[in-house]
């Protein structure tokens, strides 16, 4: 078309005023938006395994996602980083997350590198494209900040990043059906008083992802047809809670009823048949053995409605597609679909039980009102009033349930890969990566073997973009797929690295070297021959070890990363069981570096400068095991997280700071100490059952909450002492 409209213009341009040749430029620019450039929509699901789709060897229902496959390009060898808040930043910026500024997760350890949120030395992928003329959407979770509150500083959300438009949440994960910090554009809002999106059916968070992507494409072609776009699209699908509406549920009922062996074989066998695994690979799970489960209907139900989340998303792409059909787009739109991470082993929701086993026959708890926002992470009821439950035997699927799918099951979700989220083994980085663009991928139902990374998202739209990126920003270390849609070798040219949480690697050519943990030896493995990671052959080739070993020592170094938890570094090491942690504002530490208290008595005091006060003083975990001394409603409170199980004892302030204050925590209760008072709690044995995950913090609690309290309810005077004491 461009070249027709230059033929007939040629002759007469030296006869056209500056001012039309100006316009004329400009219209002929913007013709060549969508024919020279494609859409690019990003879409990416949340702690899912490798063969859980069905073109990836799964039994889950994803015929949209098939049918993407089948008319393009699936990579056999694509990489994340193990984790949700590493992989958003790796993604989004086409850094290791360690440049972008998370090198770990939202928390800031003191370091440029762990500051927990995006750094002003990157660009988002929207940021960068942008300038060249797209325009740019977002639908779902963001987790690059830790600032997620509606009165907390924007500066690193979305619209702030680079974004015209979004839905989502800010925080990481939450409910399906009332979702903490979600957003449209930098309001937070409600499922009931969201003004953009109102279904006519159950409010269910992966049908509003998928239905405000396609509202956003419509609108796009209505309002900006000279223009292409892009789109990220980030399904919190299908991490914990278990979320699920019936009519999805339904249709899996009975499907896991056999078991972890019988799901992992078949899906061995139609992975063979795909060519996805080598028949010469020792293989080996499944880890699980379903005779010794005790509660087989619920371990099957968790697997079910883990199934029916996934299909539930395939149905939204599905409406996505047709969106781009509808506006005579999906030839000319690259469509990318990607996990953040492998399966997830954590023990969300399960164990001891929390609330009652079934759900009441009415709400017993005072509905919330239709403009008062989700502030927890785990909710501690429903939006109508039905209290919390979770635990072993609580049926999942419901909104008022916060149950996760275990161990067993992620291990079947990873098939045939060791380990899991967390940890860069197979198990833990690996990802389907399906490319779908009629216009730029050559052929049909093609497999693409080079190892690739998610930096390479980065450099594929800038380069398919025709973007250019600033000189004073880092240089984005990936490399653009492009080559790969024409059905060329990808020439990468040098190694890709991992780390997170002390797990590292490098995969370079044929070879990977892996450890899991910071004092773990290296690890040596032929991919190609042995991608199972049966067969270390360290002993075999030291040499070769020592090569690659150099070579993550010097990527870290220029990169900004250090030994987990060396930030501190004069307390490394886990506290011995009498050996007291004497602790000052600001001080964080890492399930590595702080001491295990699991069934171990403890006392935490405290000198503050000044009462009365407000805010946490120490805390340590999460929702599903920690525990937290703080102060609220001019109350000492210290609550103990077992399982999701929470122990608390409260007791007022005193009028001063003159004494210390006091929490002793045994297996006979909490008891509390202000001046000569004394409280105790006689209700259970509230010991910690498990080392909790998430960070030890003082004078916030910024991770996972574990008492009755919102995000960044920091301490409001100085501590002049503190001091934790394992007994």
């Amino acid at each position: 078309m461009l070249h027709i409209l230059f033929s007939l213009i040629g002759p007469l341009y030296r006869l056209l005023p500056l001012g039309l040749l100006t316009c004329l430029a400009f219209l002929t620019s913007n013709l060549g938006f969508t024919a020279e450039r494609p859409n690019i929509i990003l879409i990416m699901s949340d702690d899912m395994g490798y063969s859980d789709i069905g073109c990836y060897g799964g039994e889950i229902n994803t015929p949209n996602l098939d049918a993407l496959a089948a008319n393009g390009l699936r990579f056999t060898q694509f990489y994340n980083t193990a984790r949700c808040c590493p992989t958003r930043a790796s993604l989004l910026t086409g850094l290791y997350p360690h440049q972008a500024g998370i090198g770990h997760m939202t928390s800031d350890y003191g370091l440029p590198q762990y500051q927990g949120f995006l750094n002003k030395e990157c660009l988002t992928i929207a940021e960068a494209l942008k300038p060249a003329g797209y325009r740019t959407y977002m639908s779902g979770k963001w987790h690059v900040t830790p600032k997620v509150k509606a009165s907390d500083p924007k500066d690193n959300w979305p619209s702030q990043r680079g974004f015209d438009k979004f839905f989502g949440t800010i925080h990481g994960a939450g409910s399906f059906f009332d979702p903490n910090s979600l957003t449209r554009d930098n309001t937070q809002i409600t499922p009931e008083n969201d003004p953009g999106y109102q279904p006519d059916g159950t409010w269910y968070y992966t049908d509003a992802i998928s239905d405000n992507t396609v509202n956003y494409i419509d609108s796009h072609f209505k309002e900006h047809p000279d223009k292409p776009f892009f789109h990220y699209v980030a399904y919190t699908a299908a991490h914990w809670p278990m979320h699920a509406l019936p009519e999805d549920i339904a249709k899996y009922e009975g499907k896991y009823d056999g078991g972890y062996a019988p799901a992992y074989g078949a899906r061995l066998k139609k992975m063979k048949s795909l060519g996805l695994i080598d028949p010469s690979w020792k293989i080996p799970g499944p880890i699980g053995d379903w005779s010794k489960v005790e509660k087989k209907e619920w371990e099957s139900a968790c697997m079910e409605v883990y199934a029916a989340m996934v299909d539930n998303m395939d149905q939204g792409i599905g409406r996505i597609v047709e969106s781009l059909k509808r506006n005579g787009q999906l030839d000319n739109t690259l469509i990318l679909f990607f996990q953040d991470n492998g399966g997830c082993a954590e023990g969300f929701g399960r164990g001891k039980l929390v609330g009652p086993l079934e759900r009441p026959s009415a709400p017993t708890l005072k509905p919330m009102g239709k403009d008062e926002l989700q502030t927890n992470m785990v909710p501690t009821q429903s939006r109508d009033g039905y209290p919390l439950r979770r635990g072993d035997g609580i049926m999942p699927g419901p909104p008022e349930t916060e149950v996760g799918y275990g161990k067993n099951w992620a291990n079947v979700s990873n098939t045939p890969f060791r380990e899991y989220k967390h940890w860069v083994h197979e198990g833990g980085i690996s990802t389907p990566l399906i490319a779908h663009w009629p216009k730029g991928i050559a052929g049909k139902n093609i497999w693409a073997k080079d190892p690739t990374h998610l930096i390479d998202l980065m450099a594929t739209c800038l380069d398919l973009g025709k973007a250019s990126y600033p000189a004073n920003k880092i240089p984005v270390e990936g490399t653009s797929l492009n080559p790969a849609f024409k059905g060329e070798t990808i020439q990468r040219g040098k190694p890709i690295y991992f780390e997170h949480e002390g797990n590292r690697a490098v995969r370079d050519g044929a070879w990977k070297i892996v450890a899991k943990g910071v004092k773990s030896k290296w690890e040596l493995y032929n991919i190609p021959a042995d991608r199972t990671e049966m067969n270390n052959l360290a002993a075999k080739h030291p040499e070769r070890v020592k090569t690659m070993a150099a070579q993550y020592e010097k990527w870290a170094k220029e990169r900004g990363v250090v030994p987990f938890g060396s930030w501190k570094k004069k307390k490394t090491a886990k506290a011995t069981p009498k050996e007291p942690l004497h602790l000052k504002s600001g001080d964080t530490f890492t399930s590595e570096t702080s001491p295990n208290l699991t069934n171990r008595p403890f006392t935490v005091t405290a000198q503050l400068e000044s009462l009365p006060a407000t805010g946490v003083i120490a805390a340590q975990g999460g929702s599903n095991h920690g525990w937290s001394f703080y102060l609220k409603d001019n109350h000492l409170h210290f609550t103990v997280r077992q399982s999701g199980e929470k122990f608390t004892a409260s007791t007022p302030l005193p009028a001063t700071a003159s004494n210390p204050i006091e929490a002793r925590v045994t297996k006979k209760g909490i008891i509390l100490r202000t001046n000569r008072n004394r409280r105790t709690l006689k209700e259970g044995n509230p010991l910690l059952t498990a080392h909790p995950i998430d960070v030890l913090e003082v004078g916030q609690d910024n991770e996972g909450l574990v008492g009755d309290y919102g995000k960044d309810f920091r301490l409001s005077v100085p501590i002049k002492s503190l001091v934790l004491s394992p007994k």
